[in-house]
């Protein structure tokens, strides 16, 4: 039966787990994600969910289980947050490169210092080129649905990828939104049981982990590669049987607010798109042409959409929520990204990045107004200055 329920990022997803009646669960407790990990073993010492709950002794560890069990055939979930998602990183590699689809959900916050309860993207981005599948929700039911999502694109036999389905702290994972939760006859006919590629049998032994000799490492590597090139022709696909059997409207690589006529647009990705929603709208009341638009997928990173997208604009507005120190042009992973994926476009917009939200500040209607202003200004004269820290200097362009 489809219910709809006011809950947290961190409820629903537990809720998307329990519906995908995942196998094997490891724990270790770390703010913001706990809340997850808190609501799946209720369910579990209440008998809503049959699921082995195994609590590690610390992230490394955590990593560690739920390989072993998803080389068993298990479905697996774990998650973490800030210096969790680093502790851990020695196995996302593994994991990956044995082809292993386990989920492991982020809900972000910064790494130390500040170390800070938030919304700043830092620690996922560190992990980002480990050949894991990674996107942020915007809201609550975003965060069910990309559980669900990520399950059904890792576990597709072409790819056997992990996942990192990612919610911002607190702003998504704690502030109740929302959510439509599915009727689990929907639930099964999206995501069928797992069916691993790869699985560990006595009768039919199987190494896993050995070590290579060097040239047998490049086509490693290019097994992975070719997973998440499969990945990015496989979301529309899979992003087109999600709506249609759930009743959703979801875009398979991007979500556009009001951008039909929009001169300028903040591209962005996670919580902070949700709010300039609404200041869009404030914008528009007084003739602003501005609009959103927000990224699903910042692995794989969809190129060409993004430059064909952003090509109908005159100014893109990057809200970057993380940080590259010493990177290009002095700005973030997203900036990077979003300049590589323009570079061959024959229609190309001006790109201003302002850094939001690092450790978990808010980022308030009114600053949104501000950095529309420096983007309207960036539309309409020569600009000397593309890269700015909300908050602590003058958003002016030349």
């Amino acid at each position: 039966m489809i219910k709809k329920v006011r809950i947290s990022g961190c409820k629903a997803v537990a809720e998307a787990l329990k519906a995908a009646d995942v196998d094997v669960i490891s724990s270790y407790p770390i703010r913001p994600y706990t809340g997850v990990m808190m609501e799946l073993s209720r369910m579990i010492a209440e008998g809503e969910l049959d699921a082995e709950f195994v609590h590690a002794e610390g992230e490394h560890a955590q990593l560690s289980i739920v390989l072993g069990a998803s080389a068993a055939g298990a479905r697996t979930f774990t998650g973490s947050s800030g210096v969790g998602i680093t502790y851990a990183f020695e196995m996302y590699s593994p994991i990956a490169g044995e082809f292993h689809p386990v989920q492991c959900m982020i809900a972000d916050r910064t790494l130390d210092p500040p170390g800070d309860f938030g919304s700043e993207h830092t620690e996922a981005m560190s992990a980002r080129d480990q050949g894991w599948i990674m996107g942020w929700a915007a809201n609550p039911q975003e965060a069910y649905d990309n559980t669900l999502i990520s399950y059904r694109l890792g576990e597709d036999k072409r790819i056997s990828l992990p996942q990192f389905p990612c919610q911002d702290g607190y702003f998504i994972s704690h502030i109740p939104g929302e959510v439509e939760l599915a009727d689990l006859s929907q639930v099964r006919e999206f995501l069928p049981p797992y069916d691993p590629r790869h699985q560990l049998d006595p009768a039919n032994p199987l190494l896993m982990g050995p070590q290579c000799k060097p040239d047998q490492g490049a086509a490693i590597e290019l097994g992975r590669a070719e997973s998440m090139r499969e990945v990015l022709s496989l979301i529309p696909s899979v992003t087109d049987d999600f709506n249609s059997i759930f009743g959703r409207k979801r875009s398979p690589f991007l979500e556009e607010y009001k951008t039909d006529d929009a001169e300028i647009v903040f591209f962005g990705q996670g919580a902070h798109t949700v709010p300039a929603r609404t200041a869009v709208d404030e914008m528009r009341a007084s003739g602003i042409k501005a609009g959103v638009v927000q990224l699903r997928f910042f692995r794989p990173f969809p190129s060409d959409v993004v430059a064909k997208t952003l090509g109908r604009f005159k100014v893109a507005g990057i809200l970057e929520n993380s940080n590259s120190f010493g990177g290009v042009h002095s700005a973030g992973p997203l900036t990077a990204e979003t300049l590589s994926a323009l570079y061959f476009a024959k229609e190309r917009p001006e790109v201003l990045t302002f850094f939001v939200g690092l450790g978990g500040e808010n980022v308030r209607l009114h600053d949104y107004h501000e950095m529309a202003k420096a983007m309207v200004a960036a539309a309409g004269a020569p600009v000397s200055k593309r890269v700015f820290w909300l908050g602590f200097e003058p958003l002016k362009v030349s």
